[in-house]
């Protein structure tokens, strides 16, 4: 796969293409083009845009997107579209084809509202589970945790967002931009009051999860997150780390750890066994699988509610 390494690197292979007479399929007959990067951004322009766009995700439906790497066809599918609406310094590669498009990126970092640190609260000092971020293998979130969307309050500024930007480039469509911003806006307020008084007043406070995505979800929710792996799911957490992990587990008596959909869960099915506590599985909608609980965004996160109301024991 391709990674791109700069504008100049991108512009090139762009020349390259076009001089082959490469052509890509994402516009379609759509009248507007938005390139997304991952799920939550591809679900967003849809709701959004109605019938009015065409969306390509550069994240393909299974896989992971902390490391993906691009494509010449994707690049080039970013430089043909309209929009690009993606996270910045969630996936580098898209970084890198954001800067060669100027304009036409929109990055939501600004509506999501990332106010919780990229380094979660520890057991194991240096050596955390959670605290193997920083630059793994040339990727870096920055100090600050990007699952703002599995807290529906955020997500629905991103959309809220999303809609005011297609609005003030396509005025002849605006009205049904935020229309759809409102009824989605809507669901997703009704998402986040079903969440909230299913998850009061649960018995286990402490979140024990496959990595660290789920911060927002918590603060959001009254549980405080403790993570097997750090931000990018296949951190490898250090002996003494998963023993600290595994004798808070003990200690605090908590029943269950979160394995999750587009990680491997060996690792959190060894914790569980060794201290005690059962597995469930959450999905931390980077993407959706085959294994997700629902076709869409509001039907996983209604799944997930059913796990951790189980699993934290609430009424």
């Amino acid at each position: 796969m391709y990674r791109a390494r700069g504008p100049v690197a991108v512009t090139t292979l762009l020349l390259g293409l076009s001089a082959c007479g490469s052509g890509s399929d994402a516009g379609g007959d759509a009248e507007i083009t938005v390139t997304t990067s991952f799920y939550p951004m591809e679900h967003a322009v849809e709701q959004v845009g109605g019938e009015h766009v065409e969306v390509t995700n550069l994240t393909k439906a299974g896989a992971e997107p902390h490391h993906l790497e691009l494509s010449p066809k994707q690049v080039l599918e970013v430089s043909e579209s309209d929009h690009l609406i993606y996270l910045e310094q969630f996936q580098p590669s898209v970084d890198d084809a954001a800067d060669e498009v100027g304009d036409a990126a929109f990055d939501v970092t600004d509506a999501a509202r990332l106010d919780l640190p990229a380094t979660p609260h520890d057991h194991g000092g240096e050596d955390d589970h959670a605290h193997d971020e920083g630059d793994h293998d040339g990727h870096d979130h920055g100090s600050q945790d990007p699952h703002f969307w599995l807290d529906p309050t955020r997500y629905a500024d991103v959309v809220d967002a999303i809609a005011e930007r297609l609005a003030e480039s396509h005025p002849e469509h605006a009205q049904d931009f935020r229309g759809n911003a409102a009824d989605f806006r809507k669901d997703l307020t009704d998402l986040d009051e079903e969440l909230r008084s299913g998850l009061s007043d649960c018995a286990e406070p402490d979140l024990v999860t496959g990595h660290a995505a789920f911060a927002y979800f918590a603060d959001r929710y009254g549980f405080h997150q403790e993570s097997v792996a750090g931000l990018t799911p296949d951190a490898e957490p250090s002996p003494s780390a998963i023993a600290d992990l595994i004798a808070h587990i003990q200690e605090e008596d908590i029943s269950t750890v979160y394995a999750e959909t587009l990680v491997p869960r060996g690792l959190a099915e060894t914790i569980a066994r060794d201290s005690g506590a059962e597995v469930a599985v959450l999905d931390p909608l980077e993407g959706l699988t085959e294994e997700s609980e629902g076709s869409e965004y509001v039907e996983v996160m209604r799944s997930n509610l059913d796990t951790v109301k189980e699993g934290q024991e609430c009424p």
